[in-house]
């Protein structure tokens, strides 16, 4: 065991492994970020500017926004609630295009101002979340598609208007003097609401009648002039998630920043990752035994694992496998209980009186330290050998 070393003892991963086994990994990455940059691009187009008075994408409202000023009303677009509710005034109408949007706060915010201003209010496709704030009294119901729909009420606008595309959200409400106007099915798609001091809210199910690409079909044009446009100014609100008053100042818990139905969505990836370990962990069946394709020869498995010792140069591993190997044998030899066999106190007594003319150190043959070098490390197996050779013989 003279040999120089011959390679490299290390388990840690060269820089070729590394990036063998992590290349698939980066590939998905970068597919799946290529994709998503490609979807926001194609998306953005569509949706840029949706019901922005100055906008003239197919959803944009700037074709509304001009035929107003035709008209002589002055539209004023604003993006958060305080500028809302302080241009909110007696001979403005607010249109909100995204009820829903606004928190709890900001919804009881912006119905104090309705109540205190006497303006009109248009709410496009309100909701569950903002109805019962904004407009008390009023239920949605289930929704429906756009479509051409006839007035079917005594809406002075609506008759005018006639026809229109009307669809989305509908809404009840048991308001005596309440318009419902262009049903569906028996329900509302259109419903206004009077107030005392000749104040009013407007809900319209879907925000079609606005769009730049179906403000000239059926009678869109007139409905939409005719409600945005009953009083001198118009008071564009497109709520912002970044408008400050969405926060109520204070700190918000973890619970308070999750997003809704982040509950249900925890259970079941739990009930996932418990049905995973037991699909995995199930039983396959009592072991069986096979035979190896190929059999190995002791020799050869025992020069192989030598030639592993000398290339990590662990002659402390390699004499204690000699030393542990020959003291199990000597054991049943000189009658010490195999549990026995590798206490010093134990087995070399033993050895002494079976060959009390041995003249070796036995406590340094059997229990030493490993040798310095390779050639001690064979004088060690020689000695060994001799030693186990005179207790089989004697």
């Amino acid at each position: 065991m003279t040999g120089a070393r011959t390679g490299s003892t290390s388990a840690s991963p060269t820089a070729r492994q590394i990036w063998t086994r992590a290349r698939g990994l980066l590939l998905g990455l970068v597919v799946i970020l290529v994709a998503g940059i490609a979807i926001a691009a194609v998306r953005s187009g569509d949706q840029h500017g949706r019901l922005d008075p100055r906008s003239a994408d197919p959803h944009g409202s700037r074709a509304a926004a001009e035929l107003l000023k035709a008209r002589g009303v002055s539209t004023h677009v604003v993006t958060n609630l305080d500028e809302a509710t302080a241009a909110a005034t007696a001979d403005s109408t607010l249109l909100v295009t995204a009820p829903n949007l606004l928190t709890p706060r900001q919804q009881r915010q912006l119905r104090t101002t309705m109540q205190e201003s006497a303006s009109r209010t248009v709410l496009l496709a309100p909701g569950a979340p903002s109805v019962p704030t904004l407009a008390p009294g009023v239920r949605v119901e289930r929704r429906t598609t756009v479509s051409p729909h006839s007035p079917q009420c005594s809406l002075p606008a609506a008759l005018r208007a006639g026809d229109a595309d009307t669809g989305g959200l509908r809404y009840t409400t048991e308001a005596p003097d309440a318009d419902a106007c262009y049903p569906s099915d028996g329900l509302a798609t259109v419903l206004r609401v009077p107030h005392t001091a000749g104040s009013d809210t407007v809900l319209l199910g879907a925000p079609d009648i606005l769009y730049n690409d179906r403000l000239d079909e059926q009678g869109n044009a007139s409905l939409a002039l005719q409600l945005l446009g009953s009083r001198p100014h118009l008071v564009w609100y497109l709520p912002s998630l970044g408008d400050a008053s969405a926060t109520d100042g204070g700190e918000s818990s973890f619970y308070d920043l999750a997003p809704p139905g982040w509950l249900w969505g925890t259970l079941q990836l739990t009930l996932a990752a418990v049905l995973t370990a037991i699909w995995r962990g199930r039983r396959l069946g009592p072991l069986v035994t096979e035979q190896l394709p190929v059999a190995v020869r002791a020799s050869e498995t025992t020069e192989g694992r030598a030639r592993l010792y000398r290339r990590a140069d662990a002659r402390d591993r390699a004499a204690s496998a000699l030393r542990s190997a020959t003291r199990t044998r000597l054991a049943p030899l000189l009658g010490v209980p195999a549990s026995r066999a590798h206490a010093s106190d134990a087995l070399i007594p033993a050895v002494s009186a079976h060959l009390p003319t041995t003249g070796r150190d036995l406590p340094a043959l059997l229990f030493g330290t490993a040798p310095s070098n390779d050639a001690g490390l064979i004088r060690l197996a020689d000695e060994l050998d001799a030693l186990e050779r005179e207790v089989r013989a004697s």
